[in-house]
């Protein structure tokens, strides 16, 4: 099999750069491990997580018409209030955490019928439920994979001209020797004030296995006790004194725990957490349509802490353990979490594995964080945004995309570090997308040339998105114009050449002058 360019990954960047380089005319070849395309969007189930002027600029284009699409699509096929119908920035799940949470099955479809005219053209070929196991490579050029379907085990080899990682864990960069670092970067390598004294590779941001629950009043459907519960149960923040399972979790603000609640919380006021993520709230639809609201668990509770499922001595244990750490959260706000009204439990918490499509009520794929990243030909550190250490909007000549959203450090695996910083919008430079080494490898995802720190900020859906179209189409114009990407960085008449065709398909670079603000 011989392909223009082959894609790693069915994530959010990995949809986009599909789409992108078919755009551009290529034969794509789209690799994905679970059944579902989309990432973070669809089979890790985290709704976007977005900075405010989301609505109106900040994004590339087709970022923004799939949101739009979004709303269009849910008010056209569900029974909808006529109320909504008019509701311009309608969010369908009205999730705290997101301007527009959404089951994530809308999310796959949309994502499905975006690639649609390309496979039915024969330009694209997407083998979800495959993995990639060996790369060949030779002069610094990856020249062909071997997948495999995790199904049938059959192997088969294919070849392109460029290879795109759009895995989460950034998984071609140590199968094609592809230089990365990962974890935590100390401040001799990067310069940075907030980094560590002595870098620490295995402390990483946690992963978070999502699940899907309702709540039916009156019913019982409590599970049984896990079989590590206790372990979990008798685990304690780092930070301070209280439970993990608990209505505890990290404050990035106090640097302490805080408490939260389940619902209104009349009592206390706490910020209830089942709004938090919530995807479907059936007081939008016509009665009886849905008959309860469905939310997602990804809490402060359920991150995992305990270990990290890359470039680790137990990377499927420590799998295995983030899963059993979320169902034993589950099993505990049934049967113990103390509630409103002075009881303990909500037996009538139901797993929802159809809105999954799962059989465990869990998402297929954890949520991911941190990945390894490239190093980059220029590595972006926290003083391009950070607005403790700049009084002034980073502009950048090699733009390729923007984004903005505080520097966000869950608490990490080893030295249990989590604390955010303000930001300045930030931008996207072409150069820490190019490898410093690699001739034919883009990275299209959470891989790309930043620091832990910086990776904060750079990780979350719009700019994954950002990031994925564009190297869809920096693979394409090098395919085109026969340079590697390197070459397009250095020469300033190929650097504006290609710039010019991202503006042309709507990919926003620099920020409006007169709406900046730091959040």
């Amino acid at each position: 099999m011989t392909y223009d360019i082959i894609i790693a990954g069915g994530s959010i960047g990995g949809v986009l750069a599909a789409k992108s380089a078919c755009e551009m005319h290529k034969k794509v070849l789209l690799i994905e491990k679970t059944s579902w395309i989309g990432g973070q969007f669809t089979s890790q189930a985290v709704p976007p997580d977005e900075h405010p002027f989301i609505e109106s600029f900040g994004c590339t284009k087709t970022y923004r018409d799939f949101r739009e699409e979004v709303r269009h699509f849910m008010k056209e096929m569900f029974p909808v209030k006529p109320n909504v119908c008019d509701l311009k920035a309608w969010n369908p799940g009205h999730a705290s955490v997101s301007r527009l949470s959404a089951p994530p099955r809308v999310f796959l479809h949309l994502f499905e019928k975006m690639l649609l005219p390309y496979v039915t053209k024969g330009s694209l070929t997407i083998l979800k439920e495959h993995d990639i196991i060996d790369a060949h490579v030779m002069d610094d050029v990856i020249e062909s994979l071997t997948i495999i379907n995790l199904k049938t085990h059959k192997k088969k080899v294919a070849k392109a001209s460029y290879f795109l990682d759009a895995t989460d864990t950034g998984e071609l960069l140590p199968l094609t020797q592809t230089e990365y670092v990962y974890g935590a970067e100390s401040k001799l390598e990067t310069g940075e004030p907030h980094a560590l004294d002595v870098k620490d590779p295995s402390d990483m941001q946690p992963v978070t296995w999502v699940l899907a629950m309702d709540y039916v009043e009156g019913g019982d459907f409590r599970i049984q006790k896990p079989e590590d519960y206790e372990f979990y149960k008798s685990l304690i923040w780092p930070c301070d004194d209280t439970k993990v399972l608990s209505w505890y979790g990290p404050d990035s603000s106090t640097g302490k725990t805080k408490e939260f609640g389940m619902f209104t919380n009349r009592n206390k006021g706490l910020f209830p957490l089942w709004s938090y993520r919530r995807v479907i709230d059936p007081k939008d639809f016509k009665e009886g349509f849905f008959d309860t609201e469905v939310t997602l668990l990804n809490w402060p509770q359920n991150d995992y802490i305990l270990g990290n499922l890359f470039e680790s001595d137990n990377d499927e244990l420590n799998q295995k353990k983030a899963k059993d750490l979320s169902l034993s959260f589950f099993y505990w706000l049934q049967h113990e979490a103390p509630r409103d009204d002075g009881g303990l439990g909500y037996p009538g918490l139901r797993l929802r594995g159809d809105v999954l499509g799962t059989e465990d009520g869990f998402a297929m794929a954890p949520y991911i964080r941190e990945s390894r990243r490239i190093k980059a030909v220029k590595t972006i550190t926290e003083h391009l945004m950070n607005a403790e250490l700049r009084d002034d909007l980073p502009v950048l000549e090699d733009s390729v995309g923007l984004g903005s959203y505080h520097i966000d450090l869950h608490m990490t695996t080893k030295n249990h570090r989590f604390f955010y910083f303000k930001t300045w919008p930030f931008e996207i430079p072409l150069s820490a997308m190019i490898p410093v080494r690699m001739k034919n490898l883009v990275p299209a995802c959470k891989n790309i040339g930043t620091t832990q720190l910086t990776n904060g900020c750079y990780r979350l859906h719009p700019v994954e998105w950002n990031i994925g179209e564009v190297a869809g189409y920096l693979a394409s114009y090098a395919i085109d114009q026969d340079v590697i990407p390197k070459m397009i960085y250095e020469k300033k008449e190929l650097l504006n050449a290609f710039q010019s065709l991202l503006d042309e398909k709507g990919i926003e670079r620099h920020w409006p002058k007169d709406k900046v603000h730091v959040i």
